[in-house]
Parts: structure tokens; sequence; C-alpha cells
């Protein structure tokens, strides 16, 4: 059986800054099993948003292969990919990227493929969100709104999870109810969950770290 969920074969990522070419990855080689909870740390400018952006299908590498459920993401065009996106990843990012005119059950069921407000409010009660369906952005705490944004996340039943500095915004507190929402998710759904973190007490929930610097992976576990 095949556990690979995301494969990088000596991927390169290239961006054109006027004359100069920057390059972002260089010849990352990663597998990803069904199921990790994995961290990417380094400095900035170290390539783990880009590395992250390729797995999410939001880029494309510039050489080399990502596989996703072992099909190359380039064989994919347009919608597919839109397509493939909405039934297989979930995005929870740093700054929440909530609608402020909706309320936190409407922000749940905005990316749903069928509009449904109970299936929502389960997954606001999963998040310990109960009695705040109706509440909006402005009258929820940073970590209440990053918890609507993980039921988002969840909303049309990913598998796989991306986390784009998810506990940046918040203190330490928050940031260890997050994690642990997270654990859970990835325990008991078996959930695979990708964090991009500068956050060592993020990390310390994680099953692996993967330490990036200059567009290269320095390290692999602790």
């Amino acid at each position: 059986m095949n556990n690979k969920v995301l494969e990088f074969n000596d991927v390169w990522k290239t961006y054109k800054m006027g004359t100069e070419n920057i390059q972002a990855l260089r010849g990352i080689n990663l597998t990803v099993n069904k199921g990790s909870f994995i961290a990417i740390m380094g400095p900035s400018g170290s390539g783990k948003s880009t590395l992250l952006h390729l797995a999410g299908i939001l880029d494309t590498p510039s050489k080399g292969t990502v596989l996703l459920n072992g099909k190359n993401i380039k064989e994919y065009k347009g919608n597919e990919q839109a397509e493939l996106r909405r039934k297989n990843i979930g995005f929870i990012f740093q700054r929440y990227n909530l609608m402020p005119q909706l309320t936190a059950l409407e922000n749940v069921m905005l990316p749903m493929i069928s509009q449904d407000s109970g299936k929502a409010k389960k997954l606001l009660d999963k998040v310990g969100l109960s009695d705040k369906y109706d509440r909006y952005q402005t009258q929820l705490s940073g970590g209440e709104q990053q918890r609507v944004a993980i039921a988002r996340a969840l909303a049309n039943d990913p598998s796989i999870l991306l986390a784009d500095e998810p506990t940046g915004e918040l203190d330490t507190v928050n940031t260890r109810k997050i994690m642990g929402l997270l654990k859970d998710l990835n325990q008991e759904k078996g959930l695979t969950i990708i964090i991009v973190t500068h956050n060592p007490l993020a990390a310390e929930f994680v099953e692996e770290v993967i330490k990036m610097q200059d567009g290269d992976i320095l390290d692999l576990g602790w």
C-alpha cells in the first residue's frame, strides 16, 4: 500500500526579479506520508512558504516534479488544479483571512461544495466555538478567529491541511490551544498536516521538523 501523499523530486523554483533570477528552492527531495504532522522551519527567505505553495498546488516547480497522490501536479490544468485543491487541501493562514461581513458560521460555509449549515455548526463545535455561530470577526479574539479559520479549512473534508504561520499572531496560551487542536485532528482523523512556523513552541507539537535554509533542506527530524 502506497502511503505517499506528497513527493518532491529534485524540485527547483526560480523567480525572475527584473534582470535577476532568484532561486527560491534548490533541488528539494522530500516525501510526506499519509498522516504525517510536519513543521517546516527556517529563517525568512529560506523557501518555506514556496515549498508550502507547491504542496498546495498554488504554484508549480521550475524544474523537477511534485506528486500529489502519485500524480504530477503539472498534469492538472487551470480549473482541474482549483478542483483538486478544493477537494483535497485545506489552507490555514496566519492572519485568518476571514470575511469580516460574514458570521463565523457563514465563513465556514463559504468554501463548501454544498452549503451545509449543519455540517458547518459541527465543525465549529469541533473547534470549541459552539456559542459563536453568529459572531462577526470583530467580536472574536485572535485565537477564536484562528479556530474559525481551522473549521473553514475542514469544510470539504480535506486529506491534507497546510498552515502558514498558524500561531504567528497568537500569544503563548492560544498557541498551545491551536497546536493542540491541530494535533488532535492529526491523531483522530489521520489528517496530513504541514505547518510553516518560526515558533519553537508550535514545533513541539509536531512529529517531524524540516529545517530549511537558502532554498534547501538542512535537516529532517529533531
